[in-house]
């Protein structure tokens, strides 16, 4: 040895990303993800992905933004082997599958050139995929046994050099054209020229497995006009042959209720994915914008108030339980203290709505007592006929609660002990995108499950730089989850158009869906008759 050390290059990995929606990733795309120091992607590769990294992970973007054009491809290239060699392990995240017109092989062989190790990683790719999203089956026992997929994203001259017309059209059953809009009147004038009846289906899809998915059928004589008219802009799949007709009968996609919904979740990180997955589940697209943050106090004087009042377990003839954060910290602090659960066994048990007795129930506790209404007042009145002067009750709750559930126990002749087992601080890790969503007018509806996602998401979009929120937050739908929320958000300036019956999570997906649903009727009514 020279007294000198080799230093140790990276790797990358080339993943596909698939064509848009962020579940389509596989899994061992989403490995590549969580293991890496930086992640490489463009537009075709959802945002959403970023969520896996790891913290302090890197981000590099290099698609086209408003004051920049897309970074060359042997820029690319080379930002990939400079990343590796700096000892980093790389994921380039591209759209769809990275050997199908992924250029994936001229980042390959760069790496290779340069002694760097590099995976593969196939991807679902949009050839296959957005058509599936708009309900056409590229291949059909009846319709076509075979299937072309061939690059439109050249100028005319270069499609003729590239592509052999009179043995596309005539050799395979359905065509799948990429990037190919601008090109679409060109592409359908030579397929009839070769053989191509002018009568075949033809369909485009833009933006295939995401919430801006829209889709145009035509012929092959009568497509360019419809795409024209509709003003259709880029990335879009064609998809020409006869299996274009089964759209008209599987488009499961679209026939979602909150198809083409943009709907922000303002709910701490930890407690989003219940209501994204619903979200998801009905056709809509979450874009999480967690403004809270819940985490134990630190304060001397509240910790040794939580351990005083666990640690005198047996003296509680109640444990009232408001919310599923509640039920959380209060089994981590029992934990934490060493304190068995069965010292509070004279106790009976209250929570105030389903989802909290369900975090209860998971941890084997059987609910006394569950109100017909969701909030403390509900909590109160069912509770009526069971409590009396001289019990004492246990309140598990978080900095932020209201009074109104002590004061009136005590005004009953309970004795009420209150302990913040948890407090609620704005939250600190916002992505820039989500914030620029909004500011573009991309966000459907916005959703609020506390009276403090409504405060705090005002306070953080201030400290982002928007000087007036509340006129930014006029866009969308206003979603609260219940009466107290929609108080705060009306008090604070913004229009509440969509509040449940019922304060739970699934009952206010359920009231969006329907607004939804109610606003396309009228659509549809108002729109002028074909």
């Amino acid at each position: 040895m020279n007294g000198t050390m080799e230093k140790v290059k990276g790797k990358v990995y080339l993943v596909g990303a698939g064509p848009g929606d962020p579940k389509l990733i596989t899994v061992r795309g989403q490995e590549c993800i969580q293991a890496c120091d930086v992640v490489v992607y463009d537009r075709l590769a959802s945002p959403r992905l970023l969520k896996f990294l790891k913290p302090g992970a890197e981000k590099v973007y290099v698609g086209k933004l408003p004051d920049r054009h897309t970074m060359k491809q042997e820029e690319i290239n080379q930002l990939l082997v400079d990343l590796a060699l700096q000892g980093k392990i790389v994921t380039r995240l591209k759209g769809g599958d990275p050997t199908i017109f992924g250029r994936v092989g001229e980042e390959a062989e760069l790496l290779y050139d340069n002694g760097i190790e590099f995976e593969i990683i196939p991807g679902i790719t949009s050839a296959i995929a957005v058509p599936a999203y708009a309900g056409i089956p590229v291949t059909h026992r009846d319709l076509a046994s075979s299937l072309s997929i061939i690059t439109g994203h050249e100028s005319p001259d270069k499609l003729d050099r590239s592509i052999h017309w009179d043995k596309v059209t005539n050799a395979t059953g359905t065509l799948v054209f990429l990037m190919g809009v601008a090109k679409i009147g060109y592409i359908a004038e030579q397929l009839i020229r070769h053989g191509k009846s002018p009568e075949t289906p033809v369909a485009l899809i833009r933006w295939g497995t995401r919430v801006e998915q829209r889709t145009v059928v035509g012929t092959l004589q009568t497509i360019e006009a419809i795409v024209a008219e509709a003003n259709f802009k880029p990335p879009a799949v064609i998809v020409v042959g006869e299996v274009v007709k089964q759209r008209e009968k599987l488009r499961w996609y679209e026939r979602k209720p909150l198809f083409g919904t943009r709907i922000m979740v303002t709910r701490a990180r930890a407690q989003s994915s219940d209501l994204s997955d619903r979200i998801e589940e009905l056709g809509g697209e979450p874009c999480e914008f967690p403004v809270i943050e819940t985490r134990e106090p630190s304060q001397p004087a509240v910790v040794e108030a939580v351990e005083t009042a666990l640690r005198d377990a047996a003296r509680y003839d109640w444990l009232m339980f408001t919310s599923v954060n509640g039920v959380e910290y209060f089994f981590g602090w029992i934990k934490k203290l060493g304190i068995d659960i069965r010292a509070f066994h004279k106790a009976r048990i209250a929570a105030v709505g389903p989802k909290t007795a369900e975090a209860l129930q998971q941890r084997g506790l059987l609910i006394d007592v569950l109100p017909v209404k969701f909030h403390a007042e509900g909590l109160l009145d069912s509770l009526n006929g069971s409590l009396e002067a001289g019990q004492c009750v246990l309140l598990p709750r978080g900095d932020l609660a209201r009074e109104v559930l002590p004061r009136e126990l005590e005004a009953k002749g309970l004795e009420a002990v209150e302990i913040d087992v948890y407090e609620t601080i704005i939250a600190e890790d916002q992505e820039r995108e989500t914030l620029e969503l909004l500011l573009s007018k991309k966000v459907d509806v916005i959703t609020f499950a506390s009276s403090s996602t409504v405060t705090n998401l005002l306070a953080v979009m201030e400290r982002m730089g928007v000087d007036n929120p509340q006129s930014v937050l006029e866009q969308a739908d206003i979603a609260c989850i219940g009466p107290l929320t929609a108080k705060t958000a009306a008090d604070a300036g913004l229009r509440v158009t969509i509040q449940p019956e019922e304060a739970t999570i699934d009952a206010l997906i359920e009231a969006i869906a329907a607004a939804r649903m109610a606003n396309q009727r009228t659509k549809a009514k108002e729109a002028p008759e074909e």
